[in-house]
């Protein structure tokens, strides 16, 4: 056998070994990574949705949560993992944030992960003081522009996804609002109670009670359709904002390179595990929202956030 003969029979056999193991994946424990915390909205999305595809294909989902660098660690981790489906990992929205601004990361979120499907989204929704004395965004637009500088919105970090969604009002809106980065939402929370700032772009869990309780005005959501959490409140878009979409999505991928069967596979128990009346019913106790939908959705997903976030970074002189 000559060499070139050689190596088109090694070459076969690898790619039939690779389709056998791609079919009779998975037959071991998969691992999810989280760059999040414990008890976070992206913890809950991996562990509700993974305990169901569990069940699905037969085999434990563990989910590790390694934190920092908002999702970058993770990312990095994932990425250099075996390409074999055992290794997973939960993107998100500050992912796309994080390539946005950042020219130094050692990954690349488009080129190194294959997308799966997505599996939760939890709104955000725009809350204001009572005393600054809006009601709508349309008001708190003309107070803005009558007050350039004199309002003040908190936010999560810099580079959060609560900051850059108060860049994209403020460069759609064209208004001049005072930035103030905190290092979570609790701190931002605790001083917008006290009204020493008047306003936030805050994940819909961690306000719902204040604004219930009437402590804090909500005024739209920048989901691009309204939320069945809220249904009386209008997206940014029907208050007079358009194009001021910042999502909160969570969604499941895996390096690149990982067997297209495999991919198809967990695709597969993703939906199915995300339309499970279990599945919707726990997350909706979170404020959080079942997704779905195909590998090639998802990519076209996260393109259009890569367009976006960098178009708000460009504009906001974030990038480092």
């Amino acid at each position: 056998m000559n060499k070139i003969a050689a190596f088109a029979a090694a070459a076969t056999f690898v790619c039939t070994a690779s389709l056998a193991g791609a079919q009779d994946y998975p037959t071991g424990p998969i691992h999810l990574v989280s760059g999040f915390p414990p008890g976070t909205t992206a913890d809950i999305s991996a562990r509700v949705v993974s305990n169901k595809m569990g069940q699905i294909l037969g085999q434990q989902f563990v989910v590790e949560n390694k934190g920092g660098a908002s999702s970058s660690i993770a990312a990095a981790y994932v990425a250099r993992a075996p390409k074999d489906g055992y290794t997973l990992f939960i993107s998100s929205a500050a992912n796309m944030i994080n390539a946005a601004m950042s020219s130094t990361l050692n990954f690349d979120i488009m080129k190194d992960f294959e997308p799966i499907a997505l599996i939760t989204s939890t709104p955000t929704v725009l809350v204001v003081t009572p005393e600054l004395g809006v009601k709508s965004v349309k008001e708190l637009i003309a107070l803005a522009k009558a007050k350039p500088g004199t309002i003040s919105f908190g936010s999560s970090g810099v580079g959060s996804s609560t900051h850059l969604a108060l860049e994209l009002f403020k460069s759609l809106a064209q208004v001049d609002i005072t930035h103030i980065p905190y290092s979570g939402s609790p701190q931002v929370v605790t001083d917008l109670l006290a009204n020493r700032i008047q306003g936030y772009f805050s994940p819909a869990s961690t306000v719902s009670g204040h604004v219930a309780a009437g402590k804090l005005v909500a005024l739209a959501v920048t989901d691009p359709k309204r939320s069945k959490f809220f249904p009386n409140l209008p997206t940014m878009i029907e208050a007079g904002v358009p194009g001021c979409v910042s999502v909160l999505w969570f969604g499941i991928s895996a390096p690149t390179g990982t067997p297209q069967p495999v991919i198809d596979k967990l695709a597969k128990a993703t939906n199915e595990a995300a339309k499970s009346d279990e599945v919707v019913k726990a997350l909706q106790g979170q404020t959080v929202e079942a997704l779905g939908g195909t590998p090639a959705e998802f990519r076209k997903f996260m393109e259009e956030e890569q367009k976006r976030w960098n178009g708000v970074v460009e504009h906001a002189h974030l990038r480092k």
